[in-house]
């Protein structure tokens, strides 16, 4: 069934989300919303609230958060259909047409899961079994508890070309091809896709086994096959769409705050069996941008862990260059450097998980990472090494789509590529100075010519409804130090406004021309237009201190390009809902609530009065 925004919408309205998280958690009464302990991680005062209006509830102790749909996922464990058709049940609206071919996609998945269920079972009985004693061996050798070895589903492939087809025949051998579990090679007879393997269920958000891993055991005997192995993408499993351990590494970093990224799955065992249990893999790639989003969910800042040798920084900045283009504001990717040729499992082992969580404690920045690895990535002793330095840097700037976050990175590397390339010379004597006395000589203020002054002037004139962007234009005039830190926010700003849009242009070609290294306003023949008397502004008002003055600019300028940015973004969330309903549904919700959140931080700007010297404490 196709199930529009539109209908979803009309769901949400439909439903009173206090009743339903009512049900299985004790609300309290707080002023226009609900208050209780959060049901997504222990705590003894309660930081869980639910607000009926805006149809959303939020921990500030976890960051849970969410809608109705949401809730039932999350805290009931609920498939997202299963949650739509009971709310609409409880609303009285009816569930849109049936689509035939997603009904048929959806029971070939169900049948699927029979498969993977039952081949699951056999593995691990093998495991138990006399053929398992080499793999029962390994796992000891690797340190890992019988109570790791159980929750984790190990089990055995034997070598039996034919093994897994006799003890799985009561499925359609078709079936067991389509779920990955056999071969079909042309001119020769089909045979099982793991023998001799060490075998590893992989699993989906809900739990259920979608595919499988195996590690061989005997690589002397093998040494052409592959030390892991992996199902293929089946309709059950799309490798770039999976972490595995994801189901349960979720809820131990709601309550830990911080989820760790391995290169394998092997590492995320083992760091479970040392008690870390918030830690994913990917299945054989490089991160992916849809599972930079599944790790976005759960936190904030993913720590990636990789391997401490050279093909695990590579990975690690593949990584960072899918990130890059996805950066925005609050998410971000922090890395942690192992020692040089080890593993988790590795550091673990030999200076124990001590050694591991200082290093989790204390994870570099995506732009720290960023700026080590391209100033070692080649030799800088020439003006043309380190030219080749800038251009990488910039390179990588330029791949990132946020406006305020492209113009910070691009500010804070070219000041470190700044200080790198050009150092301080040492000061030399140039014997007696002439005396100049104190005030003698002063840097002359940065003056438009009058067919520009007027030429802004006529752009900034407009209706109230730009009041808030001729006052960052103003602030800009006051600021123009301030003009090249927000280029590129305000350039992409100006592209997608019509009103203001002419006047930024010119206000961001006007300043290449001119000396603003002084810090002092563009000076105007006869100023501005005037704006309102209210509301003010504390970076047009001279009592403020400047250096205040100049960062309550830079977050005027930051609301005002957030919300065409904003709504662009819902807008291609939007159109993608047929393809991705349930990825598209949540990411709806996320850019909804930070366009509430975006507007109340307008009104209350644009309330704020500039602080005076009898407002301190009042």
């Amino acid at each position: 069934m196709a199930l529009s925004p539109q209908w979803l919408d009309e769901l949400r309205a439909r439903t009173t989300l206090s009743a339903v998280i009512g049900r299985t958690t004790r609300l309290l009464k707080a002023g226009r919303e609900f208050k209780a302990c959060c049901p997504f991680h222990n705590e003894k005062t309660p930081s869980f609230y639910v607000n009926d209006e805006k149809g959303f509830y939020h921990c500030f102790g976890c960051e849970a958060h969410g809608d109705a749909i949401r809730w039932l996922t999350d805290q009931r464990g609920m498939p997202f259909m299963e949650a739509v058709k009971e709310l609409a049940a409880e609303a009285g609206m009816e569930l849109p047409a049936p689509d035939p071919q997603a009904a048929k996609r959806a029971e070939k998945r169900a049948s699927l899961h029979d498969v993977t269920a039952a081949a699951q079972d056999w593995f691990e009985s093998n495991l138990r079994g006399s053929e398992g004693a080499a793999a029962r061996s390994y796992l000891a050798k690797r340190g890992f508890t019988d109570a790791t070895v159980r929750e984790f589903g190990f089990g055995y492939a034997p070598e039996d070309r034919q093994a897994l087809k006799r003890a799985l025949g009561k499925f359609d051998e078709g079936m067991l091809f389509d779920a990955g579990m056999r071969i079909i090679v042309e001119d020769k007879e089909p045979y099982d896709r793991f023998r001799g393997r060490l075998m590893l269920p992989i699993h989906d958000t809900r739990g259920r086994v979608i595919a499988f891993g195996g590690r061989i055991l005997d690589a002397e005997a093998n040494p052409k096959a592959p030390k892991y192995l992996n199902s293929p993408d089946t309709p059950l499993f799309d490798k770039g769409r999976t972490l595995y351990n994801l189901h349960r590494a979720a809820p131990a970093a709601r309550q830990s705050g911080r989820m760790i990224v391995v290169e394998g799955y092997m590492d995320a065992i083992a760091l479970a069996n040392a008690g870390i249990r918030e830690a994913v893999a990917p299945l054989g790639t490089a991160l992916t941008e849809n599972q930079l989003g599944l790790l976005w969910r759960q936190v904030e800042r993913p720590i990636l862990c990789f391997d401490g040798d050279n093909a695990g920084q590579r990975a690690a900045m593949r990584a960072i260059g899918r990130a890059l283009p996805m950066l925005r504001p609050g998410h971000s990717l922090s890395i942690v450097r192992l020692p040089t040729g080890m593993d988790p499992d590795d550091l673990i082992r030999e200076k124990g998980v001590a050694a591991l969580e200082a290093l989790l404690e204390r994870p570099a920045s995506l732009l720290d990472t960023l700026w080590e690895f391209e100033k070692a990535a080649a030799p800088l002793d020439s003006p043309e090494d380190k030219a080749g330095l800038k251009a990488r840097l910039l390179d990588h700037v330029e791949a990132i789509q946020h406006p305020d976050i492209r113009s910070l990175y691009k500010r804070e590397l070219l000041e470190r590529f700044s200080t790198f390339a050009f150092p301080p010379r040492p000061q030399r004597d140039y014997g007696p100075r002439t005396n100049w006395k104190k005030g003698d000589w002063k840097r002359p203020l940065p003056t438009l010519s009058p067919d520009v002054a007027n030429q802004l002037k006529r752009a900034m004139a407009g209706g109230s409804r730009d009041m808030f962007s001729r006052a960052v234009i103003a602030g800009l005039v006051r600021f123009p130090d301030q003009i090249a830190r927000h280029e590129d926010a305000l350039a992409d700003f100006a592209r997608s406004d019509q009103n203001v849009g002419p006047a930024i242009d010119l206000l961001l070609e006007t300043a290449e021309t001119l000396d603003l290294t002084g810090g002092s306003p563009i000076s105007l023949e006869r100023g501005l237009p005037a704006l309102p008397a209210k509301p003010n502004f504390a970076f047009l008002d001279e009592g403020t201190d400047p250096d205040e003055a100049r960062e309550d600019l830079a977050e005027a300028v930051s609301l005002l390009v957030e919300r065409p940015a904003l709504e662009s973004a819902l807008a291609e969330a939007t159109a993608r809902f047929d393809r991705d309903p349930e990825g598209s549904f949540a990411e709806q919700a996320r850019l909804r609530e930070r366009l509430l959140a975006l507007n109340e931080r307008l009104k209350q700007f644009g309330r704020r009065k500039a602080a005076g010297p009898d407002d301190s404490d009042s």
